[in-house]
C-alpha cells in the first residue's frame, strides 16, 4: 500500500517507517498541514495517515480542507493523544474514517489501515465504479464510456480501475505499476505500451481524452475537455 504520513515528531515517523516499509508499504511523509494537503493532492495515496497536533494548520483543519476544498476520497486515520469522545466526534466530522489514540499498537495501525483500504476499495462487494460517463462494474468487469462498451485487455481493465478509484488525483508512474504488476513491476517500458492501448480504447472514438499524461510523474483521468 501506498500511504501518506502527515506528522511532525520525528520519533513517531521512524517508528511507523520501520514497522511499515517491512511490511511493504510505501511510504510518503509531510511535516506539517500545508506540506500535507500539498502532498495528498499531488500525488495518489491509498491511505492518509493524519497527526491531529501538527504545527500551524492541525490536524482537524488539514482533513477538512482535504474533504470540502479538494473532495479527496483518500481512506483518513487521524492519529491524536487527545481521547475526549468530544474530539473523536470532531474528527468523524470533518471527514476521518478512523482514529487511534497514542500510545497505540502498531500491529493495530497495520490491521486498521488495511481494513481502510479493503472498505475504500469495495473489495467485499460487487461495486460499480463511476466518473464522469465512464462505468467500470467491478463483478463483470465490463466497462462503457458514453453508454459504449469498452473493449479493454486485461491490464487496461486494472490500469482503467485504479485511475477511476483514484480519479481525478494524479497516480504517478509507480503507483499505477504496484497496482498492475504488485511488487514484481516489468523491466521494460510496458506501462507506457498499455496506457497507449487504453487510449485507443478510452479516448480514440470520443469527443475528447479523459486520460490526461503528466510528463515524467504519471496519470490521471478528467471528465472535462482540458485540451
Amino acid at each position: 500500500m501506498y500511504v501518506l504520513i502527515i506528522e511532525d515528531n520525528p520519533d513517531i515517523i521512524a517508528n511507523l517507517y520501520g514497522y511499515l516499509e517491512p511490511l511493504g508499504y510505501t511510504l510518503d511523509v509531510a511535516r506539517n498541514g500545508n506540506a500535507g494537503i500539498s502532498c495528498a493532492t499531488g500525488s495518489f495515496h491509498d491511505a492518509i495517515v493524519l497527526d491531529l497536533s501538527l504545527p500551524g494548520m492541525d490536524g482537524v483543519e488539514v482533513c477538512r480542507t482535504l474533504r470540502r476544498e479538494y473532495r479527496l476520497a483518500t481512506p483518513i486515520l487521524m492519529l491524536t493523544a487527545r481521547d475526549t469522545v468530544h474530539d473523536k466526534l470532531t474528527g468523524f466530522e470533518v471527514g476521518a474514517d478512523d482514529y487511534l489514540v497514542k500510545p497505540y499498537s502498531l500491529p493495530e495501525l497495520d490491521a486498521r489501515l488495511k481494513a481502510l483500504v479493503r472498505r475504500a476499495r469495495n473489495e467485499h462487494v460487487q461495486a460499480v465504479l463511476t466518473f464522469g460517463d465512464l462505468r467500470l462494474d467491478t463483478g463483470t468487469g465490463q466497462a462503457t464510456r458514453a453508454g459504449q462498451l469498452l473493449d479493454l485487455t486485461p491490464t487496461g481493465y486494472k490500469i482503467l480501475t485504479a485511475l477511476m478509484r483514484a480519479g481525478p488525483t494524479l497516480m504517478t508512474r509507480e503507483a499505477i505499476e504496484r497496482e498492475v504488476w504488485g511488487d514484481n513491476p516489468p523491466n521494460s517500458d510496458a506501462l507506457r505500451t498499455h496506457i497507449h492501448t487504453l487510449r485507443l480504447v478510452l479516448d480514440k472514438p470520443f469527443p475528447y481524452p479523459m486520460l490526461l499524461t503528466l510528463p515524467g510523474t504519471g496519470y490521471r483521468l478528467t471528465d472535462i475537455d482540458e485540451t
